[in-house]
């Protein structure tokens, strides 16, 4: 992934070794067993824990792995049987309760490579949909950084209910984050609907409310062709951005989305919203038009973006995450790690980890030795 985002946190090296640690458990056993039935009296005899191997290769070895590891037991079996002089009828019996085992361990095992076989599939279909509604994003967009965390909140999911894009327009850079209500599959159902309807009209839309219009319809669309799905019965809240080329500013639209973070010269605040919209397919309440805010964005100024996941995580004690505080502190860290370190605080934070999806996207507009004017009716800096 380009460096501009990041969705999970690489694999470890713990992970790997576990691994390899499991590969090696089942010979290991029989090492042991073989060394303490040699070392004991002649009266006590541990060849029947043998059974250890084949078990214990059931969990990480595939079939014909497990089958090695089985004949090597029963043959070990059988040396132990002829150098301790066991009657045959013994022996004989030890091997065919070996076998049994064996037979279970192979089939134990062929049932958990169907499985992983399956999951890998189902895990490759999930990259190419992430790929496909979850883009990553460029790294830098028409002189504006983006950098990206996406977790999805179910186990083993790539995408959720959160949703994302960053798009160049002639002349600015628009950016849209957002967050379905509910979770599961018709949480993801309504933000590719959302993030097909941004796509198609964000080169189009004149402004950002007609934008924001757009998506609507696209919602409204989606509810008439389809009436049976609970989908379009749900509703978003989304953040539209515009960050024109030749001014200091950002335009912002919030469709009930919480207020994203301006950091200014080590300063952190929200951005005020005197006129936030409904969240999207909640607008047919009451009549409104969107309002567009605009506040200064000039070079080294950054603004965080992010879904209730990152502000709504809770601690043991019922304490939301004091993301305004965490970012302030991170004031001086380098763009690229300020959302490393916001992972990390966030999973060690919550009471119970991430329980939801997080989304979060900080864009910079990187320090430069020019400033670009502020252009005329340039509002006021945030108190």
């Amino acid at each position: 992934m380009p460096s501009g985002g990041r969705h999970r946190l690489p694999a470890t090296t713990g992970t790997r070794t576990q691994f390899n640690v499991g590969l090696a458990l089942p010979f290991l056993a029989l090492v042991l067993v073989v060394v303490a039935d040699l070392i004991t009296s002649q009266g006590q005899h541990f060849d029947r824990l043998l059974v250890i191997g084949p078990a214990l290769a059931a969990v990480t070895w595939n079939v014909r792995g497990t089958v090695a590891v089985g004949v090597l037991a029963m043959v070990l079996r059988l040396v132990l049987a002829v150098a301790q002089q066991d009657p045959v009828a013994d022996t004989v019996a030890a091997e065919l309760v070996l076998a049994a085992v064996i037979a279970t361990a192979v089939w134990v095992s062929r049932v958990r490579t169907r499985y992983e076989d399956d999951l890998r599939a189902v895990t490759a279909v999930a990259e190419v949909v992430q790929r496909v509604l979850l883009r990553p994003l460029p790294a830098r967009l028409d002189g504006v950084e983006l950098h990206l965390l996406y977790v999805a909140a179910a186990a083993k999911a790539r995408i959720g209910g959160d949703f994302y894009e960053a798009v160049q327009v002639p002349g600015a850079v628009r950016v849209m984050i957002g967050d379905v209500q509910g979770k599961g599959l018709s949480a993801v159902e309504t933000a590719s609907v959302l993030l097909g309807s941004y796509r198609a009209a964000v080169t189009e839309a004149p402004d950002l409310a007609a934008l924001a219009q757009r998506l609507e319809q696209g919602l409204e669309r989606y509810g008439a062709w389809d009436p049976d799905t609970d989908a379009a019965e749900r509703f978003a809240t989304v953040l539209l951005l515009e960050i024109p080329e030749d001014r200091n500013v950002v335009r912002l639209l919030s469709c009930g989305h919480p207020a994203p973070l301006l950091q200014r010269q080590g300063r952190v605040r929200p951005v005020p919203f005197t006129d936030p919209s409904l969240p999207v397919n909640l607008a047919g309440l009451y009549t409104s038009r969107h309002h567009v805010e605009e506040v200064p964005f000039g070079p080294g100024d950054r603004l965080l973006l992010f879904t209730d996941g990152v502000s709504e995580t809770r601690d043991r004690d019922g304490d939301f995450y004091p993301l305004e505080e965490r970012l302030s502190r991170w004031a001086d860290e380098p763009g690229g790690r300020v959302l490393s370190l916001l992972h990390q605080d966030l999973t060690g934070y919550g009471a119970d980890g991430l329980d939801d999806d997080v989304a979060a996207l900080l864009v910079v507009r990187p320090s430069e030795p020019a400033a670009v004017p502020p252009g005329p009716g340039a509002p006021a800096a945030l108190p």
